[in-house]
């Protein structure tokens, strides 16, 4: 089964934000503004590449979509970053419905062969366990029967952490809360045209049967002040406490992430 990873990375599409724009051109400059970028290059170098470099199945797609007006600094940032990872697709994409592009996006990528096609999404701060593909794909044959009767499925790593990261390293609390990005899947029939963009993971209990796993940490939630969920009034705070030393093991263990290497990265001019 062919497993996707998708990233947007600081797409200005059209719908699929939360925060609140007056115009195309405002939301450019506010994902395109130095600081904010420089931010978000910090957190995809040291949280959400190390895991999916040491995937224990190296078998999947991750594709990243890029606006096409991206400038040509961070873009050549972007594709040293992930020069050595033979499984990266980047697309250029201009400004669109948020779904429609993600959409027709994921299905350029897909081989539409007989089998399902298993499906994740992730934001540049985020990151799946070392071992995710494989258990996804485990996953995925043990409810293969129950698939065939469905469009669509939903497989939900349930289990992991909020984290950020900084000069200091990493602060984070345990999370168990049901269909959180990253580790949440889609499994699609192999004729689906639809992706895991085409739905809200919040409702997709209310769209197709879910099976949720847990009980193993398998995801991490990235948390800071440029998350898009994160601005709108009312959001309540998380308490994220520093890792002690056992819990740098652990996450260097289940998620190849270094503390040392955060505490490098963050402390750069």
């Amino acid at each position: 089964m062919q497993v996707i990873g998708l990233c947007r990375f600081s797409w200005p599409g059209v719908g699929g934000f939360q925060v609140g724009h007056q115009n195309l051109q405002e939301r450019i400059n506010y994902l395109y503004a130095p600081s904010r970028l420089e931010e978000r290059f910090r957190t995809f170098e040291t949280i959400t590449l190390p895991p999916l470099k040491a995937q224990t199945d190296p078998g999947f797609t991750f594709l990243i979509v890029i606006g096409d007006s991206l400038p040509k600094p961070w873009f050549d940032r972007l594709s040293d970053l992930v020069s050595d990872m033979p499984q990266v697709v980047i697309q250029r994409h201009k400004p669109g419905r948020h779904r429609l592009v993600m959409q027709e996006a994921i299905n350029s990528v897909r081989r539409f062969d007989n089998e399902p096609c298993l499906q994740f999404r992730m934001d540049d701060d985020d990151a799946v366990a070392c071992a995710y593909v494989e258990t996804l794909r485990e996953a995925a044959r043990d409810v293969r029967k129950l698939s065939r009767k469905h469009r669509y499925l939903a497989i939900d790593f349930n289990q992991g952490f909020i984290a950020s990261a900084g000069p200091e390293g990493l602060r984070a609390t345990p999370t168990k809360a049901a269909y959180t990005t990253a580790a949440l899947a889609l499994m699609l029939k192999p004729s689906e045209k639809r992706t895991v963009m085409n739905f809200a993971h919040v409702k997709v209990a209310q769209n197709m049967p879910t099976v949720t796993f847990s009980g193993r940490d398998m995801l991490i939630r990235g948390h800071n002040d440029h998350n898009d969920s994160r601005q709108k009034p009312g959001v309540k705070p998380v308490d994220l406490l520093p890792l002690s030393p056992e819990d740098e093991d652990h996450f260097r263990a289940v998620f190849n992430i270094d503390a040392n290497h955060v505490r490098q990265v963050f402390s750069a001019p």
